[in-house]
């Protein structure tokens, strides 16, 4: 597509028509009260959070795209001045509430946009027929990947799972107080989830309660300490020191739902949670639900802290499956800057028909060291002395080289380190 046309999640001066795919801070890096460059696409969800994000701006510029259904924009071509057609639509990605993919078409090609998005079993089915149905009717060129967790280290349950697990953490605590990490938007199904099934209200502060009325969620957040011995509290806030001082008062376990693998030490599985209501729960469910339910990562990393593997972006399975439903012919990671980033082509070029690129990979931790940054390199017969050679010299300053590595990484998984990709 030519520049000038378009921009998605990006908010520089120069395009005559942006898409916002969701509220998240990392995605509206550039957006201010007094924003004007031209209309802005995004869905309705996303729109009604507007006033209360950026106050001041113009809603006059936003334009709420119907999930589900193609529309139309006509645009002026920076280079020859002639019309171009452009054909959208919003795509339910299951990532936050009011998070869309886009897939835009016109004599340019078909290109799908995913943003943030979880394709898992408890995505909609119709979200996935709506895509089959679209890529049916027009191949898509370029895929646009969140790439987040695109390495095989990474395998998650199901949210639904997840929830469960939470929830076990909770009941499995009766005298304590709970507080529960979230960013400003997302994880509501988790913690409506928690709510329902354990019949508690949550806590929340003022500005999330604010956020929970404005996604329609009327009952079941408060304000009122007294009301819930269960707290959802910014991430930025959670920390192990800040659980000891809670100790010292009361009771605490802290919960971090992430699909990140910050703790080291496993969760041992005969702790408080042998004999809780999950647990129970599952001796008459199936095999393979017994199955996934193992698999969920949960991790005790501290005396009063758990971490539960609750991602609201795909695991690497989930974006196996994804791409081999959209086949596209090529395909790019949406996501740069992460300590888990792999170039989608590395594991999936193939599906595309395209070369596999060299690329950073992660290893697994194991209980010594943090993650270590490999670059996995194809050599010619030629290349192989001057590479052996190179090799001797970064063991000779072994230190000094992992410093380097860490930080071209972006390696952020430590022992009191949470990072923010959720």
């Amino acid at each position: 597509m030519e520049s000038g046309l378009i921009s998605v999640d990006r908010w520089r001066n120069g395009s005559q028509a942006y898409f916002l795919t969701h509220m998240h801070s990392d995605h509206t890096r550039g957006l201010s009260g007094d924003w004007s460059q031209a209309p802005l696409y995004c869905s309705r969800t996303t729109a009604s959070l507007f006033p209360s994000r950026f106050p001041g701006f113009d809603l006059s510029l936003l334009r709420v795209v119907p999930l589900s259904s193609w529309t139309s924009l006509s645009l002026r071509s920076p280079s020859s001045g002639s019309t171009v057609r452009l054909h959208f639509m919003a795509i339910d990605a299951h990532h936050c509430p009011g998070s869309v993919m886009f897939l835009f078409r016109g004599d340019f090609g078909c290109f799908l946009y995913t943003g943030d998005f979880r394709w898992d079993a408890d995505a909609a089915d119709e979200a996935r027929n709506t895509l089959v149905d679209a890529i049916n009717e027009s191949p898509v060129d370029i895929l646009y990947l969140d790439n987040t967790y695109c390495n095989p280290i990474y395998s998650f349950p199901s949210r639904q799972v997840a929830a469960n697990l939470v929830a076990d953490i909770i009941a499995a605590h009766p005298s304590h107080d709970i507080i529960i990490a979230v960013d400003s938007l997302g994880k509501e199904d988790l913690l409506v989830h928690v709510s329902r099934i354990l019949n508690i209200k949550i806590w929340v502060w003022p500005e999330r309660l604010r956020t929970m009325h404005l996604l329609g969620f009327q009952d079941i957040f408060t304000t009122d300490t007294s009301l819930t011995r269960v707290r959802a509290v910014p991430r930025y806030s959670f920390s192990i020191r800040t659980l000891e001082g809670l100790n010292t008062m009361c009771p605490t376990i802290g919960i971090m739902p992430s699909g990140l693998p910050w703790v080291k030490r496993p969760f041992k599985g005969d702790d408080k949670l042998s004999g809780s209501f999950l647990t129970a729960s599952m001796k008459n469910e199936t095999i393979s639900a017994q199955k996934e339910l193992q698999a969920a990562a949960v991790h005790k990393f501290h005396d009063y802290m758990y971490s539960v593997h609750y991602s609201d972006h795909s695991c690497y399975e989930e974006i196996a499956e994804f791409i081999k439903l959209v086949r596209p012919k090529s395909m790019k990671g949406i996501v740069v800057s992460s300590s888990s980033y792999v170039d989608p082509l590395y594991y999936f070029g193939r599906i595309c028909g395209a070369n596999q690129p060299p690329q950073v990979l992660l290893m697994r931790p194991d209980t010594a060291e943090e993650f270590r940054a490999v670059r996995i390199k194809s050599y010619s017969g030629s290349d192989k002395t001057r590479a052996l050679a190179k090799g001797k010299k970064r063991k000779r300053d072994s230190h000094s080289s992992l410093k380097r590595n860490k930080k071209r990484a972006r390696i952020q998984v430590k022992c009191a380190k949470i990072v923010e990709v959720d």
